[in-house]
């Protein structure tokens, strides 16, 4: 999972661009809406509309704007009905790809996914093809400048987590979707800064990539596929060696 861990980073900081695009304006809205139409517009009891504006506090998003997007959600307000969508595919060398998106209109969403995947070598797959590869797990980020590594294992595995991955510039805790916030809590609670925390999709295994072409093709759809209006999460299991992320990755 190195190879992924990386790129995550490398998506990390390009997230300020899309900040100032107003890209993740969009795609914070979309998703408070769904949130609240899904599970009620009381993040007290609503754990993912609950999730979706701490991400959209994180981003700077007015107060007002997330407000707004909770009373479209729950048809208070007129707006557009976003419906949540699941779409799978496989990438260069065989690599699963499941995208979350939220789209107002499926045939054209699924139009535009499919010509993605054809132009950067891989192709859109039937439902169920690769969503048995990921499980739905918690996953906490934790910067690693002056964070005490037996420390954190210790208050995580003691809180309920699973497992605690160390890499170049964070820690991973994952743990169950339903410990997610207890964990989270018992971390904070403990003194540790959390970057993030969120229910996420872990791959069951992973591709190995080490050609370079196929490694640039990978990025490229997965930049392509994140980059596009509706999508609102991209998943997949291809294990790209860090010396190689960094090379190809620096130049998607």
């Amino acid at each position: 999972m190195a190879g992924h861990s990386h790129w995550a980073q490398i998506k990390r900081k390009k997230a300020a661009q899309d900040a100032k695009r107003g890209k993740i304006f969009t795609k914070l809205i979309r998703e408070i809406m769904v949130a609240a139409r899904m599970g009620g517009g009381d993040p007290s009891a609503n754990p993912r509309l609950r999730a979706a504006i701490q991400a959209a506090k994180a981003a700077n998003m007015p107060k007002e704007n997330i407000e707004r997007a909770i009373r479209k959600g729950t048809g208070q307000e007129p707006g557009t009905t976003w419906e949540e969508v699941t779409y799978e595919g496989y990438g260069p060398g065989g690599v699963a790809v499941l995208i979350k998106s939220v789209t107002d209109n499926k045939r054209r969403t699924v139009s535009e996914l499919r010509h993605i995947f054809s132009k950067c070598g891989g192709n859109l797959a039937e439902p169920g093809a690769v969503a048995w590869v990921f499980e739905q797990k918690g996953l906490i980020l934790v910067n690693r400048n002056e964070t005490d590594e037996e420390k954190l294992l210790e208050a995580a595995l003691e809180a309920g987590a699973e497992d605690v991955r160390e890499y170049e510039s964070e820690f991973e805790i994952i743990t169950l979707p339903e410990d997610l916030e207890n964990v989270k809590k018992a971390l904070e609670e403990a003194g540790f800064v959390i970057q993030s925390a969120r229910v996420t999709m872990v791959p069951k295994s992973t591709v190995k990539i080490e050609d370079e072409k196929t490694a640039q093709q990978m990025l490229r759809l997965m930049e392509t596929l994140e980059d596009h209006d509706d999508v609102q999460q991209v998943y997949a299991n291809f294990d790209i060696p860090d010396e190689l992320m960094e090379r190809v990755g620096a130049n998607i």
